[in-house]
């Protein structure tokens, strides 16, 4: 979901949020808050670990859901560095970041004919077995996911590592023409899911995590990444028609009506006041040009771009932080941030040192979230990542794009028109629709941030060692 989803973001939004515009009224928001990466398996890597996912051995694209386990074994994430400083941990919802699944035949590949994207041929996967690579083996005690985003098969259940149902048929490619966004994948379905319920099933098992964290009197983290608003879009019948931005507005406000059960839970244990909430997205916006003109509504706000880009829309996204006891209400921060921060974060919350090799890429928001006074920008600069590949970077006002067009579906390379520069400069404070491309009247600063943005990249790590 985009920026300008949210109401108290954006008075001109068609959907009703009012659980996260009450969050906005008691809490922190950050204008200028990047998901690491415009897609959603690698800013949900940067989210866990606190590192770049172009590090990892995925440089583009997103994982699909037989792919192998992404987080590499021994890298530390926010599970295991809450598990470290006595946390209950959760991890429920979609996981989207590869499984080591089982093979029936150790000797056969895992699927046969086709490609990743239409799996079809999967006979030799054992989902009986035990899956690995998953929660349980990056920090978190407590797991109830599903293995991709709810348009990539399988579409299973796995709870502490075990598939909930036997998976024992395929379900055809879906389509409802009520709506471009509702539509799935062909693949293999388990006997208990059903696509229009997941994320009202998922919502129960995180709340039923809150009511079992309340007993045990133990501090706790629940990761609950949310399979919506992101395809297929299935609001239920609750919020049929609530908002003025069709099918997809109904199911941000469904989203929105999930977040208010999470809210409620914590009321109904006495647990606002010290419990840090953290809600953002992992990309902007797949919202089109022909959807604007057909509802008035910019989900992404005014930033050009959507899902998949280097530009603003792919990546600026809500970022909204509540913690009564620690946070000032209804208060507002324009520093640069990134989703990779969560685990300097962390650390710093629980009074830990991160090592060389951990949260790479991670600054500490804690002195933003208190209010405290800063010298500078909380970090010397960020680097941005699309679908394909493209890398930007963002330092102070000033934002480098390593490529002529979008980095994404909005404006690949072979559509930008002759004669265009060979990358792009913006000034975002003045032009933050990136409309004003000041690459060739600024060579010293490209030069500057082109040899930053390589330094980065090269030496495995952006945030100073010991920070």
């Amino acid at each position: 979901m985009g920026y300008g989803d949210v109401k108290a973001l954006n008075p001109q939004s068609k959907i009703p949020t009012p659980h996260l515009d009450r969050l906005v009224g008691e809490g922190m928001h950050f204008t200028d808050a990047h998901s690491n990466s415009a897609v959603c398996t690698p800013t949900r890597y940067g989210i866990l670990t606190g590192r770049y996912c172009f590090r990892s051995r995925l440089k583009s694209g997103v994982l699909v859901g037989h792919e192998p386990a992404l987080i590499e074994p021994g890298r530390t994430t926010i599970g295991n560095l809450l598990q470290k400083a006595g946390y209950f941990t959760g991890c429920i919802g979609k996981w989207h970041l590869g499984l080591d699944w089982a093979k029936k035949d150790s000797t056969l590949p895992l699927w046969s004919g086709g490609n990743l994207w239409d799996m079809f041929h999967t006979e030799n996967v054992d989902y009986a077995a035990p899956v690995a690579g998953g929660p349980a083996d990056h920090g978190f005690a407590y797991s109830y996911i599903i293995p991709a985003s709810l348009d990539i098969a399988p579409y299973t259940y796995i709870e502490n590592g075990q598939v909930t149902a036997p998976v024992n048929r395929q379900v055809p490619f879906f389509k409802d023409e009520k709506a471009r966004g509702m539509w799935y994948r062909r693949g293999d379905v388990a006997e208990d899911f059903d696509h229009t319920t997941v994320l009202q099933n998922l919502t129960d098992k995180a709340v039923a995590f809150i009511d079992q964290a309340a007993e045990k009197k133990q501090p706790f983290l629940l990761y609950f990444p949310m399979t919506s608003p992101h395809t297929p879009w299935f609001p239920s019948k609750d919020y049929d028609g609530i908002s003025q931005a069709g099918v997809y507005g109904d199911f941000v406000a469904m989203t929105d009506g999930m977040v208010g059960r999470i809210l409620e839970s914590l009321d109904a244990h006495q647990l606002t006041e010290n419990t840090l909430i953290i809600f953002t997205s992992d990309n902007g916006s797949h919202w089109l040009e022909s959807d604007i003109e057909t509802f008035k509504h910019r989900a992404n706000l005014h930033f050009s771009g959507k899902k998949s880009d280097v530009w603003e829309g792919g990546h600026r996204v809500p970022f909204i932080v509540r913690w009564p006891q620690a946070i000032a209400a209804h208060t507002q921060s324009d520093d640069v941030i990134c989703t990779t921060d969560l685990l300097a974060t962390c650390a710093e919350l629980t009074g830990q040192t991160m090592t060389a090799n951990e949260g790479e890429d991670s600054y500490s928001m804690l002195p933003l979230l208190k209010g405290e006074k800063q010298t500078g920008p909380l970090r010397e600069a960020t680097i941005h990542h699309s679908v394909n590949g493209t890398f930007a970077i963002r330092k102070g006002k000033w934002k480098f794009i390593d490529a002529k067009g979008s980095g994404g579906w909005s404006l690949p390379e072979d559509q930008v028109a002759e004669g265009a520069p060979e990358g792009q400069l913006y000034n975002l404070p003045t032009d933050p629709s990136e409309q004003s491309n000041l690459y060739t009247q600024h060579p010293e600063i490209v030069s500057e941030l082109k040899a930053l943005l390589e330094k980065y990249k090269t030496q495995g790590f952006s945030r100073p060692l010991g920070h």
